[in-house]
């Protein structure tokens, strides 16, 4: 199996998704009541998953260039974007996670890509000012 190497950033976010969600989970599960922890801990696992899940097509549809990829790639997001909108659909209508937790929980990737991004822009414009 021939694998293409992740970029050093893919990794740094991938990573971080753990710890963005560890960081909001934990102060959630001390001090909100358990519902919302639960929606925090669920939607940050649904999120880096469906991030994950994305990276692992990608790769694939760029590893077979033949064909009709655009349409590869779009059948697959449908089929994530689908089974995604299920499994929240149950979580929401059974009750078993406040819809707060659950939103602040699926946006663990959101917050660590925009926070990744500051972090290496204020980094490259510190470089810049001292050359």
């Amino acid at each position: 199996m021939n694998l293409i190497e992740k970029d050093p950033l893919q990794k740094r976010i991938e990573i971080s998704n753990w710890i963005v969600l560890t960081v909001i989970f934990l102060p959630s599960l001390i001090f909100a009541p358990w519902k919302f922890a639960l929606g925090v801990l669920v939607g940050g696992f649904i999120s880096i998953v469906n991030f994950h899940w994305l990276g692992r097509n990608l790769i694939a549809v760029f590893k077979n260039l033949s064909g009709n990829v655009r349409g590869m790639v779009m059948v697959k997001y449908y089929i994530r974007f689908i089974i995604t909108g299920v499994v929240l659909y149950f979580l929401i209508s059974g009750g078993t996670v406040n819809v707060i937790g659950l939103l602040l929980g699926l946006s663990v990737v959101v917050i660590n890509i925009i926070t990744t991004l500051i972090i290496s822009l204020s980094k490259k414009n510190c470089l810049e000012e001292v050359s």
